[in-house]
């Protein structure tokens, strides 16, 4: 009897163990294909943002060439200028995110051209520009990369304070724990190196990857094993970067 619950015993333990293991597993590959995911989707958007651009003005040159005042002595410099500013109102798809200022500007510049042009009938010409290069604004948002800011405006009023600051800003709050996730966005790193890194030792470190991993910003390979960013956790980088690109002033190139 005694020996069977032992048995009994060492089997429940080893379901355990079992179980950690495809728990581990899980989480590895969850987390890795997030992130392979997001190289696809990457990557498709940079093969394809130029043939979306190269398509849209072939389709602008086309509309100009049919809709402009066929009679004029300023069609050709005219035309020129027109698929200038269409050519950078479409490049924009390229970056992937377009924002309203992006937009404005291109039509500031068009309606600074009609100022510099001297006949009534010029507005046929610059109301066609107008036109195509709505479209083009159509197009961005129907891929998903360009929002107005009252559009913006209407999804910050949606997020739930309570999420957003205790899975998402409270575990970024201390500089060690970015610095941790900032160090295994690139490669996964073990505990020793992680201290050696932040300075932190034993109970303290050990705090901060609990407090990444509670928040399921970061997983541990198995126990006593090394540390790597889920798919959330390397989001919220991503996030981060663009927070701090947007908002650093970007120094001048030095000639050389």
């Amino acid at each position: 009897m005694e020996q069977d619950t032992a048995y009994e015993s060492e089997l429940s333990d080893i379901k355990l163990k079992l179980s950690d293991i495809h728990n581990d597993i899980r989480s590895f590959m969850e987390s890795t294909n997030h992130q392979h995911l997001d190289s696809v989707v990457r990557s498709v958007k940079d093969d394809y943002s130029g043939v979306i651009v190269r398509h849209l003005m072939d389709d602008a040159g086309k509309d100009l060439e049919k809709n402009m005042v066929k009679k004029c002595e300023m069609r050709g410099q005219c035309k020129g200028l027109l698929s200038n500013v269409l050519q950078k109102n479409a490049g924009l798809i390229r970056d992937g995110t377009v924002n309203e200022a992006s937009i404005e500007e291109n039509r500031l510049e068009l309606r600074k051209l009609r100022t510099m042009v001297p006949y009534d009938k010029c507005d046929i010409c610059f109301a066609e520009a107008s036109e195509i290069m709505s479209k083009q604004v159509t197009l961005m948002r129907s891929m998903k990369i360009y929002e107005t800011n009252s559009e913006k405006r209407q999804d910050l009023s949606q997020l739930p304070p309570d999420v957003v600051v205790g899975d998402i800003l409270e575990p970024l709050c201390h500089q060690k724990r970015f610095e941790i996730l900032k160090a295994i966005s690139a490669e996964t790193k073990s505990f020793s190196s992680l201290s050696d890194l932040t300075g932190l030792r034993g109970g303290n470190l050990l705090f901060h990857l609990q407090k990444l991993m509670q928040k399921g910003m970061i997983i541990q390979r198995h126990e006593r094993g090394d540390y790597m960013i889920t798919g959330k956790g390397f989001k919220v980088m991503e996030g981060v970067s663009s927070i701090y690109s947007a908002l650093t002033p970007q120094e001048p190139a030095e000639d050389s």
